[in-house]
């Protein structure tokens, strides 16, 4: 058991692409967040309020509230979303988003931003990340606007 979790530890210090997943741009895990920008540069927290409130692209409030008065039936099976930036760094946001397995195994939140050890993948998605790598960055800057 040991020895599966230190595996597991090492291939997440491994960028991306080093484990050859193609299409997706390459990141390190640090700790854990994802410290730098998969774009290599801020998101748009607009963008990314519009993708956190899209049933149909972010799905994030299917588990998720959020501090959008607006959207009804919102979800009550994850973390509330107001005030995340005071709980999470943009590289912790980033890495919960990326892949939040990597920091619970047993998390029912889908990797958005990955490819391989995938299970049930709708056909709309086969090959490729549920959000490409600017739409990550935009719903982390939005995420990380939530201070209240």
């Amino acid at each position: 058991m040991r020895f599966i979790i230190c595996l597991a530890a090492a291939l997440a210090l491994l960028p991306l692409n080093a484990r050859s997943q193609e299409g997706l741009r390459s990141y390190v895990i640090v700790g854990d967040s994802i410290p730098d920008s998969l774009t290599g540069k801020a998101g748009d927290a607009a963008r990314g309020r519009a993708l956190v409130a899209d049933r149909s692209a972010g799905f994030c409030l299917l588990c998720h509230r959020a501090p959008l008065p607006e959207e009804r039936f919102q979800g009550d099976l994850a973390p509330d979303l107001a005030g995340a930036g005071t709980r999470w760094s943009e590289g912790q946001l980033r890495l919960r988003l990326v892949d939040a397995s990597r920091l619970n195994p047993v998390t029912i939140m889908p990797p958005y931003y990955r490819l391989d050890r995938l299970q049930r993948v709708a056909r709309n998605f086969a090959g490729k990340p549920i959000l490409n790598a600017q739409q990550i960055e935009d719903v982390v800057a939005y995420l990380a606007s939530l201070t209240k």
